[in-house]
């Protein structure tokens, strides 16, 4: 399998043009230091998990009295458009970044984040060595972390095992995607507002093309092929596509054209669907007695397949330290403070052991509170995350990394352009052939740069 890094050293300008195009420079809103204080501004994506951290903050104030910290919390495809123009125009606006194992290997080459291997090795009892290695792995450049873990994931199926049992049907082993489209058609039942299956509509490289990338990739499509030409149009793509738009508008939630990941998290954890298709870190709302109404009625099985021995996805959630900030070591006790075991255990005794961030460090899993209560989806959640890669999750050799991602700077813009067809697609604006010929061409201009060497 062909997964070739293409240097990313000069793309600065390429990226800063799209952050401009897109019209996301932001407005000062950077950090005043007091005197005597520190503040640091940290810029996160509004997941549960990261709204846990902000209502745990005064454990870190009580340990570092000198240090305030300002939250800057938007939904992912928001944080994302005003991380990256931030950092992209070393804005110096935030001094930690919410990040992922998409922006860290080619925004530290730009030199773009700080060399973070220094601060996690000699910080007592941090770690670094705990980290699952897949994720370790990708969050680093010439094999120095960039950015440390704040959970891992990769995808998954949650599925209600209390109402497949009660309508005698079995999910196999390894389920297709014809066995969820056979399932949800048996189970979708409107009248009652309840849902066979939710799956992502709303418009995001981040968003609908998160699972939509991965469906293509089992189907045997991919984004570009080894030369660089741009594939979206081929049989393989528009098979996937087609299968997921027709499965989200005849057995999916409404308003799917419109639905991201927390939609998601709040129509499956209400009971209102049937089955969910995403991101291994959704067991730390579903399983919460807090917020969910399914805990103890789902079961988890490995993400659908088509032509390939798995499919899913690896990413982290990570943060890291743009090298504008004036408050380097300030920024890494904050990060040290919410990534480390002890932040594990803090979450567990004070919220739940159902909420503490998932899939970033082995011995999350080697805790017996944390396996008690994690009996049912500890094991799904690290073979998904030890099973996606691009050898076993992608059929057509591809000249990129990524597997729900295409792993160079244009693809923010790209995706989300795609994504905005998807989900016009799926709301029947446009047929899928349309969706997927403006696609392509969007997909052919990336390409071109490429095959004419400019992005070499």
């Amino acid at each position: 399998m062909a997964n070739q890094r293409r240097p990313v050293i000069g793309r600065a300008l390429r990226l800063l043009s799209v952050a401009t195009a897109a019209g996301l420079v932001l407005a000062g809103c950077g950090a005043n230091s007091a005197a005597d204080r520190e503040e640091l501004v940290v810029a996160i994506v509004s997941n549960p998990q990261m709204q846990d951290a902000i209502s745990l903050q005064d454990d870190f104030t009580e340990k570092h009295p000198d240090i305030d910290v300002r939250f800057v919390s938007l939904p992912e495809n928001e944080a994302r458009a005003k991380i990256t123009a931030s950092v992209a125009t070393q804005g110096g606006e935030f001094d930690v970044v919410m990040i992922s194992n998409y922006e860290t290997p080619m925004w530290a080459e730009n030199g773009w984040i700080t060399n973070l291997q220094e601060y996690a090795d000699t910080t007592e009892g941090y770690d670094p060595d705990d980290f699952l290695p897949t994720i370790s792995d990708a969050l680093s450049y010439e094999e120095d972390l960039y950015s440390v873990p704040f959970y891992g994931e990769s995808a998954f199926l949650a599925y209600r095992a209390d109402l497949f049992e009660q309508a005698g049907l079995t999910m196999p082993a390894n389920p297709t995607w014809a066995d969820l489209a056979g399932f949800a058609e048996e189970l979708h039942n409107p009248e009652e507002n309840f849902s066979g299956i939710c799956l992502r509509g709303l418009a995001g490289w981040g968003e609908v093309m998160a699972p939509l990338s991965t469906m293509i990739n089992t189907y045997g499509g991919q984004w570009f092929d080894e030369d660089w030409n741009a594939t979206l149009d081929s049989p393989e793509v528009e098979a996937a596509v087609t299968d997921y738009v027709d499965l989200v508008r005849t057995s999916g939630q409404p308003g799917a054209a419109t639905s991201g990941y927390g939609d998601c998290i709040t129509l499956y954890s209400q009971g209102n669907a049937a089955m969910w298709f995403d991101a291994t870190a959704m067991v730390s709302t579903i399983e919460d007695p807090a917020s969910s109404q399914v805990v103890g009625k789902t079961a988890y099985a490995p993400a659908p397949v088509e032509e390939t021995e798995s499919a899913g996805w690896l990413y982290s959630w990570s943060l890291a330290i743009p090298e504008t900030s004036e408050n380097k070591d300030a920024a890494w006790d904050f990060i040290s403070w919410m990534t480390s075991p002890e932040y594990i255990k803090l979450v567990g005794n004070e919220i739940g052991w159902e909420r503490v961030p998932p899939g970033s460090r082995m011995s999350t899993y080697e805790n017996p509170e944390y396996a008690e209560i994690a009996e049912a989806y500890a094991e799904p959640t690290l073979t998904a995350m030890n099973s996606a890669s691009q050898d076993t999750s992608i059929s057509a050799e591809v000249p990129y990394r990524g597997l729900q991602f295409v792993g160079i700077p244009e693809f923010q813009d790209l995706g989300t352009r795609v994504g905005q067809q998807i989900s016009a697609a799926i709301a029947g604006q446009i047929s899928v052939q349309e969706a997927l010929e403006q696609s392509q061409q969007y997909a052919e201009t990336v390409a071109e740069t490429y095959r004419s060497g400019e992005n070499k």
